[in-house]
């Protein structure tokens, strides 16, 4: 058994949570709590990088089976230079339908990839503004 000696109320109640679902249903929100911490910590640490950002995409094949925490992690790579606090809605409503609605991955996947070339084409039409001007 987990010591819950400790845990506050709301630690507990997750930890309750947690134990009801069935093994799926707790993958799923292991995989949302991760992506929600991945999006607190990109929230802080945007905008600070000692290298250069690719303006172009990087080619990465999508695998099968790919989880929609992966793919999250394999666009970002893709489009370094996309802006993620643009993103946060759009991404964190996505992977909501795919956790809490049982919205196919696959599904959402096709949508993030979507979001990722708008959000792409947005910067570079602006890119291509500013080097115009």
């Amino acid at each position: 058994m987990f010591p819950q000696q400790g845990l506050n109320a709301a630690e507990r109640e997750l930890v309750r949570l947690y134990r009801s679902l069935s093994a799926g249903d707790r993958d799923s929100l292991s995989a949302f709590g991760a992506f929600l911490v991945q999006r607190a910590e990109g929230a802080g640490g945007e905008g600070v990088s000692e290298q250069p950002v690719s303006q172009y995409p990087i080619p990465v094949d999508r695998p099968g089976g790919e989880s929609v925490i992966a793919a999250l992690k394999r666009l970002r790579g893709v489009y370094p230079m996309v802006e993620r606090g643009a993103l946060l809605h759009e991404a964190s409503s996505l992977m909501s339908t795919h956790v809490l609605q049982g919205r196919p991955a696959a599904e959402v996947i096709d949508e993030l990839e979507a979001l990722f070339a708008r959000h792409y084409a947005a910067y570079r039409d602006a890119h291509d503004n500013r080097s115009g001007d």
